[in-house]
């Protein structure tokens, strides 16, 4: 008898790349159906920074005549959301570095606003109180009343904001903006 072959057809290699485009097909289509969903369910939602407070004056639009105070870098930028004045409100002086940058940071500024005093020291303390300052002190002082709010700072001090009622006169009243650094660490 002759050698009888005993060989086996060669096993086919190849595989078809059909399942796994499906499979990639599908989830491309799930995941443009969910960007779809969450695109038209979600409206974009826009953030203020400035709190509204309901009552009392309401904030000018900028607060241009004290961010004279604001320095490149200093104060911190968690620290900006007091530099906010009432609408009405002028300059009566210039912006004052008192320790002329040796020392511990001081600025202050005198203004006038149409507003009687306790209107001012009210719109200040709800509109502080509101972004994270701390009322820590309320005094009458010689020439009037005065508020003093505090902040931990980003860079590890406290900062101070101080309202002082310097005077009335006819309808306008004259104050102080005063912002500092506390010379303690947080």
């Amino acid at each position: 008898m002759g050698d009888v072959s005993q060989e086996r057809p060669p096993l086919t290699t190849t595989t078809s790349l059909w399942p796994a485009a499906v499979v990639v097909g599908l989830g491309a289509s799930i995941l443009a159906i969910f960007l779809l969903i969450n695109a038209l369910a979600n409206p974009t939602v826009t953030t203020t920074t400035a709190p509204v407070v309901v009552g009392g004056l309401p904030a000018a639009r900028s607060g241009a005549l004290v961010t004279g105070c604001q320095q490149p870098g200093t104060p911190p930028a968690n620290i900006a959301d007091a530099f906010v004045v009432p609408v009405r409100t002028a300059a009566a002086g210039p912006v004052v570095h008192a320790n002329g940058g040796a020392g511990d940071y001081d600025c202050y500024r005198t203004l006038v606003t149409r507003a009687s005093g306790s209107q001012i020291l009210g719109f200040y303390r709800g509109h502080l109180t509101a972004t994270g300052w701390a009322l820590f002190s309320s005094a009458q002082a010689p020439t009037g009343p005065e508020m003093l709010f505090q902040k931990a700072g980003s860079d590890t001090f406290y900062w101070v904001v101080g309202i002082a009622v310097l005077g009335h006169h006819g309808s306008t009243t004259e104050w102080r903006f005063r912002i500092y650094q506390n010379s303690a660490s947080i």
